[in-house]
């Protein structure tokens, strides 16, 4: 039996003065909410456009230039074949590319599509809770330095953000009113989520169990909208299928302390203190709520765990997956963000004076601006390689009749990117990965022909060899080793070690 409006809005208590309800549209935004909205959002965009160059591509950055500067037919089998994941990203980078090629323009990709997330996630948290939950939640968005980051970096990962955003935002209007339109875009976004990160597929998996804890009488008729996406998003179930998770074997099971790390990173990379503000803050937002003890809630108590699903359920799945595939990288998580944002604002907007708010809320930023100002120094998750300084080396250092060999066939695209910002003419022959004079799709999966390398390395009297990683937890991995053995003949008479990638050179 369908549930009229009035009936609707009655069973539906708000939380906190101005709280949108289901069923509601709510009023419009105030100047004065949007004013402050374009604030946040231009502070956002200083720190994310400062010192956006300043670092290295790296290696995946790399990559992600070489895919998109493909043609369309390698660009296609690329994907098909391995990179399937992030393929929305590739698409967009691809178009962007024709205004630039600079560090600086390839990033700015991902900062313009970070600051589109600002007034997504701010009507997310007015249809939850109130405007002002909205404007905290996007202050601290603006600061955060995961957040910033992630901007800052040529992958998907900004992409996957918004439309996980936007996804839970159209959930929620379709909860409310679901007509032709909110479930269509609702589909659409969701579906181009996956497309733009796999991992977003579980935040889907966290929204259909949180309609399990929703009292049927705070909203209207459920249609059921999850076969339309699952047949969108078909092909990567397919390519799942075929390729399995062989991309991510290299991926470690995680411990307690990789936990810990996360927690740090996700909460602004300021360390415990900050974490232990955050946790503070998100249970304030719950303290005065009365567990209930059945499993269907009213909406008051609802999107608190609506929320703690999106925040909590994609890395406990993963966890538990991980005993038998590892598959946990803190990246991937990095769409769980906007849940421990919206949660940690409800709970500062429950202190009562303004003053009060406005000095939890300046330790959060003081705080939040301490650990980007960190990240611009020195990256707090990974270490950076410096492709940058390797073909600068390289080609500086490099005579005619040189040639070079790349450990890992992908190794070549960062040096490809940085070699083309030069003279094309410049920089040592490639012997492997190499299918012709312009980069394909064999140049990121094939294995090399040791016989055929080691007949044309008797051909160069100099030969350039760069090493993406130089060990592993057993030693040398075996496609090193058969490339040292091949050029033991030589003697290494100049050698720069970058933290990666290793850069020697050999001559007979």
């Amino acid at each position: 039996m369908k549930t009229t409006a009035s009936s609707r809005s009655a069973a539906v208590p708000p939380a906190v003065a101005g709280a949108s309800r289901p069923g509601s549209r709510g009023q419009a935004p105030s100047p004065l909410d949007l004013d402050v909205l374009v604030l946040i959002t231009t502070a956002a965009a200083f720190f994310r456009f400062h010192a956006l160059a300043a670092k290295s591509l790296w290696f995946d950055e790399g990559v992600s230039v070489a895919i998109a500067r493909l043609d369309w037919e390698n660009f296609a089998r690329i994907l098909w074949r391995r990179e399937a994941n992030m393929a929305l990203y590739y698409l967009a980078l691809r178009a962007w590319l024709h205004a630039g090629h600079s560090e600086a323009f390839i990033r700015g990709l991902s900062v313009v599509i970070a600051l589109a997330a600002f007034p997504a996630l701010y009507w997310l948290g007015r249809r939850l809770f109130n405007p002002q939950v909205g404007l905290i939640a996007a202050t601290l968005l603006a600061v955060n330095a995961y957040a910033v980051r992630y901007s800052q970096e040529a992958r998907a990962y900004s992409l996957m953000l918004l439309l996980c955003v936007l996804s839970s935002l159209y959930f929620l209007k379709v909860l409310e009113n679901p007509s032709r339109r909110n479930r269509a875009a609702y589909v659409l976004i969701s579906a181009l989520a996956v497309y733009a990160h796999f991992f977003s597929g579980v935040l889907l998996l966290a929204q259909w169990l949180s309609r399990h804890f929703l009292e049927r009488e705070s909203v209207g008729e459920r249609p059921n909208d999850w076969r339309w996406i699952a047949l969108a998003v078909s092909p990567i179930a397919v390519f799942v299928a075929a390729t399995g998770a062989g991309p991510l074997r290299w991926i470690q099971r995680p411990g307690i302390r990789e936990l810990y790390d996360f927690a740090l990173r996700l909460t602004g990379n300021a360390g415990p203190l900050l974490l232990v503000a955050y946790v503070a803050a998100c249970a304030g937002a719950m303290w005065p709520l009365r567990v209930p003890g059945r499993l269907r809630v009213p909406w008051e108590g609802w999107r608190y765990r609506f929320l703690l699903l999106w925040l909590f359920f994609p890395v406990l799945l993963t966890l538990a997956v991980s005993f038998a595939r590892p598959l946990f990288l803190p990246r991937y998580f990095f769409f769980c963000l906007p849940a421990l944002l919206l949660l940690a604002a409800a709970g500062l907007a429950r202190l009562g004076s303004r003053w009060l708010l406005a000095l939890a809320l300046l330790v959060f930023v003081a705080l939040s601006v301490r650990g980007t100002m960190s990240y611009y120094r020195q990256d707090f998750d990974l270490g950076r390689d410096d492709w940058r300084g390797a073909t600068r080396l390289v080609l500086s250092q490099a005579r005619p009749g040189d040639a070079i060999v790349f450990q890992v066939a992908m190794g070549r695209m960062p040096y490809a990117y940085y070699r083309s910002l030069q003279d094309a003419a410049l920089g040592p022959v490639v012997l492997y990965p190499h299918h012709g004079d312009r980069i394909t799709f064999l140049d990121f999966v094939e294995k090399p022909d040791l016989a055929q390398l080691e007949r044309s390395l008797l051909q160069y009297p100099r030969v350039w060899l760069v090493l993406s990683y130089a060990e592993t937890p057993t030693g040398l991995d075996p496609t090193t080793q058969t490339i040292e053995n091949l050029t033991g003949r030589s003697h290494p008479v100049s050698e720069q070690k970058f933290r990666h990638p290793d850069v020697i050179l050999y001559t007979r």
